[in-house]
């Protein structure tokens, strides 16, 4: 079930629904304690009585706090209220590749032309191994 706007887990007061997936539902917050812009994943109630799901909830808080990247967005706190699981992360405005992709206006060629390049015979030695 979806947040209503305004409602409160911890300092963390809902403020817009941002995505769902299979996983959680992404909701834009506001930290009342910092006075800052925070995303919140919240498990969503039909998985949240599931004890594996929940370990693997906790296992992706787990790994997230474990990376530092640019690219990733930092974890801030996990918790429970009222039945409710969450992880709190940065909030980051939608970015200009993400924008460009839902319009249609990403190049494949550009997207994957970005990541490390091996030279081919060292991609066939290690296909062959």
């Amino acid at each position: 079930m979806p947040l209503a706007n305004g409602i409160k887990l911890g300092p963390y007061e809902i403020v817009a629904p941002l995505g769902m997936g299979g996983m959680g539902e992404v909701y834009r917050a506001r930290d009342t304690r910092l006075d800052r812009t925070v995303a919140i994943k919240i498990l969503p109630s039909h998985l949240s009585d599931d004890a594996t799901r929940r370990q693997r909830f906790e296992r992706e808080a787990k790994v997230i706090s474990s990376l530092n990247h640019p690219h990733i967005c930092t974890l801030y706190d996990i918790g429970r209220q009222d039945g409710v699981d969450f992880i709190v992360m940065e909030y980051r405005k939608e970015s200009r590749w993400r924008r460009g992709w839902q319009k249609g206006r990403c190049q494949c060629r550009k997207c994957f032309s970005t990541g490390p390049r091996l030279p081919a015979p060292s991609i066939r030695r290690t296909a062959m191994a």
